[in-house]
């Protein structure tokens, strides 16, 4: 019988050993490997220094593009949500129309829309001259109305995952339609459109690099200036590809440990 037993308990051993390994996060060794042989060489390398320096300058630039930029579009997007589950037809279809506008056409030619054609065009009809925005708000400004349709649609299937229910309950207890929105209906779906927040947060970050296209002095568009007067291309862009890999493999541990906290205490 202690024989039975022992071989039991190598076998439950055994088995969770593979379970182990199977969950294990393989992908994160392997990119914290390609993050640290990248920092070794930029250590022992003069030309990866400087160049990692040159391109930090434009660091700042991308975050606060970025912070401001998700900000203002989890609000803009929340609005869009709650138009898109709305009562009333005439802000329903309103969100739906500003929506799939938006969804429709390249982020990269709503960019150039943005900056060169609406902003302007609401600086002059306020009798403002075109100059009046510098092209770095322009660029937040575009990021703002092109993510927060995306951020939008997520609200809104976020809203529409809690159970019908659970609004008439709150209804019936007295609540406005307001109040059962407020105090019901998002707190449960912000938990629920949690991870996909944390994705377009993600993808915000990364598509700051198009805004290098309107002269914004973030790491891409000083990566490009840097590399037409060095021609140092190796460094450059190896260093700019660690500078976004650290950066999004941060967010997503954060996030992914933001989630396992909301879990823990919901």
């Amino acid at each position: 019988m202690a024989v039975d037993q022992e071989q039991i308990s190598v076998q439950k051993r055994v088995i969770s050993l593979r379970e182990y390994l199977a969950q294990f996060p393989w992908w994160l060794p392997i990119i914290i490997s390609i993050i640290l042989y990248m920092i070794v060489r930029t250590l022992i390398d003069p030309l990866y220094q400087n160049t990692f320096n040159t391109i930090l300058q434009g660091l700042g630039v991308t975050l606060y593009v970025t912070v401001i930029s998700f900000t203002f579009a989890l609000l803009l997007g929340l609005l869009l949500g709650l138009g898109r589950v709305a009562v009333n037809p005439i802000l329903r279809n309103l969100a739906i129309t500003y929506i799939e506008f938006v969804r429709g056409v390249p982020i990269l030619v709503l960019i150039f829309t943005i900056s060169y054609a609406v902003v302007p065009l609401a600086a002059r009809s306020f009798g403002f001259s075109n100059n009046v925005i510098d092209l770095t708000t322009r660029a937040i400004i575009a990021l703002i109305l092109i993510y927060g349709a995306y951020i939008g649609e997520i609200f809104r299937a976020g809203i529409e995952s809690v159970g019908r229910g659970q609004m008439e309950a709150a209804r019936s207890l007295g609540m406005s339609r307001g109040q059962a929105m407020r105090y019901i209906i998002l707190p449960q779906a912000i938990r629920t459109v949690l991870p996909a927040l944390g994705n377009d947060l993600i993808a915000l970050l990364k598509d700051t690099s198009l805004v290098s296209v309107l002269g914004v002095r973030e790491i891409t568009q000083v990566s490009r200036l840097a590399v037409s007067t060095t021609f140092r291309y190796e460094e450059t862009y190896f260093i700019l590809t660690l500078f976004y890999l650290s950066m999004t493999l941060v967010l997503s541990l954060l996030l992914q440990w933001l989630q396992r906290r909301v879990k823990v205490s919901g």
